[in-house]
């Protein structure tokens, strides 16, 4: 009935919307006498993100038409190179003949689209040939196309990995790492000559018994049984996913909000600020960030539930304790070079969680092994935003191209 009721709230606040696209409208005509003072740039300001908090946000665009290589700026196309049922291998092709290191980010499947990660591929282009993991939203593969859950996901990450060949690097941002480690690891202990050369795991639970955070208290508190009867929802029947069991993208979002609540609510009334002053550069800056947070999409019930239990609540990476569809996951036969980033001030994975990975991969010699804690920058900080571009990709750059000659 959680779906249901979210849906029937949504279609009640359509009236609202709509009115508020009306005043907003209105306000702001030139032929409205009202329109330039004070009142009415406010009643336009108002109903303009009274109207923004009420629609529904689609799955944004990546819109990276271009990037610079070099001295040249170069046409980039997205083409997907493999589709699978609940995710697609996408790849930026730049017009450009250069050769760079060959790069495959994963996206976290954790409530936003794999378009989050748009200033991380930003960044990455002018000297990298850039592939992603694009999830598909859980409501719109019906269930005749079967389960999902975190086994797939390292298949999944296993079968990309072979389709790009064995130059490529990944990076893994946020949730995937510890998949990403279990396929790596996996790939490794079968000597599979298309394994990673290298891999960099950014903001990733590794180890959440080391600095726990809100979410990782929250999933120790709770029952699986909790998790079971308080999150997890049926698709309603007006979308191809319909019955499938998810836990609703609209969930994680109210949670991500919940912790950072002051935050956001100082966010829309500095942005009530900027419409009445018309301060058009910081007002669509608001809109960009918000058009991409308030856009989420479902997980199946499967891989949620199986992440808590794997990932937050048994720990079962750090403890050597996972087996995957039988088959036993031991980090210690890797030899790919790892790199882990973290945040000072991160509170999805405390500070210590990523770093965990090199203490379970003894094999690695020394001098393949980096590690860069990011001062006073938060989780989305660790691969958006300007100490992302200036101090942190650089060198995740240094440490790809240092191994991809070997």
């Amino acid at each position: 009935m959680l779906y249901q009721a979210y849906e029937f709230q949504r279609q009640l606040a359509t009236p609202v919307r709509l009115w508020a696209n009306v005043l907003e409208q209105a306000y702001s005509s030139p032929y409205n006498p009202w329109a330039d003072t004070w009142f009415g740039k406010s009643v336009a300001a108002g109903a303009e993100i009274v109207a923004r908090l009420t629609q529904t946000y689609a799955k944004p665009a990546f819109g990276l038409n271009t990037t610079q290589v070099g001295e040249e700026t170069v046409a980039v196309n997205e083409e997907i190179l493999l589709r699978k049922p609940f995710g697609q291998l996408l790849h930026f092709r730049r017009d450009t003949t250069r050769r760079d290191p060959k790069v495959l980010v994963v996206a976290p499947l954790s409530g936003h689209f794999a378009t989050l990660l748009r200033g991380t591929v930003e960044a990455l282009l002018p000297d990298h040939d850039v592939h992603i993991t694009d999830w598909i939203d859980a409501r719109e593969v019906p269930l005749a196309q079967g389960n999902f859950d975190l086994d797939d996901y390292i298949d999944y990450v296993i079968e990309f990995c072979r389709y790009l060949g064995p130059d490529v690097h990944v990076i893994a941002v946020c949730q995937p790492s510890v998949p990403v480690m279990g396929a790596a690891a996996l790939m490794a202990e079968a000597k599979d000559p298309r394994q990673p050369k290298s891999i960099t795991l950014m903001g990733g639970p590794i180890d959440t018994r080391i600095s726990p955070t809100v979410p990782n208290d929250l999933a120790m508190r709770n029952s699986m049984m909790w998790f079971r009867q308080n999150v997890i929802s049926t698709v309603p029947l007006n979308y191809p996913g319909a019955l499938r069991r998810v836990y609703p993208g609209f969930l994680q979002l109210t949670s991500f909000i919940s912790m950072n609540l002051d935050r956001h609510v100082n966010a829309h009334m500095r942005q009530f600020e900027h419409l009445i002053k018309g301060d058009g550069d910081s007002s669509a800056g608001h809109r960009a960030f918000y058009d991409e947070y308030l856009a989420v999409m479902d997980l199946t019930a499967e891989f949620y539930l199986q992440t808590i239990q794997v990932v937050f609540k048994e720990h079962l990476l750090p403890r050597g304790a996972w087996v995957s569809r039988g088959r036993k996951i031991d980090p210690s036969f890797m030899e790919t070079a790892l790199m882990t980033v973290e945040g000072e001030l991160d509170d999805i994975s405390g500070v210590g969680q990523t770093k965990a990975a090199h203490a379970l991969t003894p094999n690695i010699p020394g001098a393949r092994h980096a590690h860069w804690e990011q001062p006073r920058v938060g989780h989305y900080g660790i691969f958006n935003g300007r100490k992302w571009r200036e101090q942190i990709m650089p060198r995740v750059r240094t440490f790809i191209r240092e191994n991809d000659s070997r």
